[in-house]
């Protein structure tokens, strides 16, 4: 196992994570898997044997039965192991059950600590931004959980770069805790993240986690233009996330993907995963899955180095198009780009 440091803080997080999204398995999240304690003990110990550090949950997930899950897994597991979780989204019908205020938060929270069973969540994420939350409110709110020692790194996920910037710029101002981490959506098929939240992590020392990094397992070469949908696959049973905007485009990516893995003798998702892993300010790649042996593949990422060569193949096929005003930027400001300017390609 890779350790990386994550963003500015002192934190070593393993290169790939362990994503419980499957835990639990009611509601919608039953398209994905229904992994009870006993099934989810079995993959934690998997991944902790092969040296994960880095646990992944969120208060919505199952409606906490997926945090009560790693609750009790790890319980009689190693206390150290860094546990991730998130708040913000709708968990009830009232009218505070949902967003970034003070009083959601700190609920949230501590409702997160007594399903964990833990005194403190190791990074805590708001999980999407709110827009009628005064961003100081939020940042005091985190900042106050972390001096009353709940939280010990807070992060933000699925925020755009201008979200971010506003938020850093309150830390500043009021003397709290920053941001030390975001978790996106980041992959061959999904790269706008390249328009600015890489840049933006580089420049201000944000370390990456990405969820997702297999786009639902439409990356996993599995899924083909002749087999759009894989049987018994998220698809199959009716999973619509990601969007794909340009199927044509997908399936050329997974093309190359499949043709870079025969020649290296991996999986698809192995070339995937490693590509990914390779990205500037990428911390670890949370990871999902619903057998010893998906984690195993996934694992075996780390031992790819793809060439030169092979990483132009894989950019030129997913290259997403310059947007404005990056294009004029190229046109007029590149021999004035700095080191987060020239982080992505352009």
């Amino acid at each position: 196992m890779q350790y990386r440091t994550l963003g500015r803080s002192g934190l070593k997080v393993s290169a790939i994570g362990m994503g419980t999204f499957s835990f639990g398995g009611t509601g919608p999240f039953a398209a994905i898997a229904q992994q009870d304690a006993s099934e989810a003990a079995r993959l934690v110990d998997c991944c902790l044997d092969h040296g994960v550090n880095l646990i992944d949950t969120a208060n919505m997930y199952s409606i906490g039965l997926s945090e009560e899950i790693v609750g009790e897994v790890l319980a009689t597991r190693d206390p150290d192991i860094i546990v991730s979780s998130k708040a913000r989204m709708r968990i009830g019908a009232g009218p505070n059950d949902e967003g970034a205020s003070r009083w959601h938060l700190i609920r949230e929270c501590e409702r997160s600590l007594k399903r964990l069973r833990r005194d403190h969540i190791d990074i805590y994420h708001i999980h999407e931004w709110d827009g009628l939350t005064p961003v100081e409110e939020t940042m005091e709110a985190l900042d106050t959980l972390i001096r009353q020692g709940k939280i010990r790194y807070a992060g933000c996920s699925n925020y755009t770069g201008w979200q971010i910037m506003k938020s850093l710029m309150a830390s500043e101002r009021g003397g709290f805790q920053r941001f030390v981490t975001q978790q996106i959506h980041y992959t061959l098929e999904a790269r706008e993240a390249e328009y600015e939240l890489l840049p933006l992590s580089v420049d201000q020392g944000i370390g990456v986690t990405v969820w997702s990094p297999l786009a639902a397992g439409l990356l996993s070469g599995k899924h083909t233009r002749n087999q759009p949908v894989a049987p018994n696959s998220r698809q199959d049973r009716g999973w619509s996330e990601p969007p794909i905007r340009d199927e044509a485009r997908l399936w050329r990516i997974i093309e190359v993907l499949n043709d870079m893995a025969a020649s290296h003798g991996v999986e698809a998702a192995q070339i995937a995963l490693a590509w990914t892993l390779g990205r500037p300010a990428v911390a670890s790649l949370i990871v999902g899955g619903t057998s010893i042996d998906q984690f195993e593949s996934n694992f075996r990422a780390l031992d790819i180095t793809l060439s030169a060569d092979e990483l132009t193949r894989l950019d030129e096929v997913s290259r997403p198009p310059e947007i404005y005003p990056l294009w004029h930027q190229t046109q007029f400001a590149a021999p004035r780009f700095g080191e987060a300017d020239l982080s992505v390609a352009r």
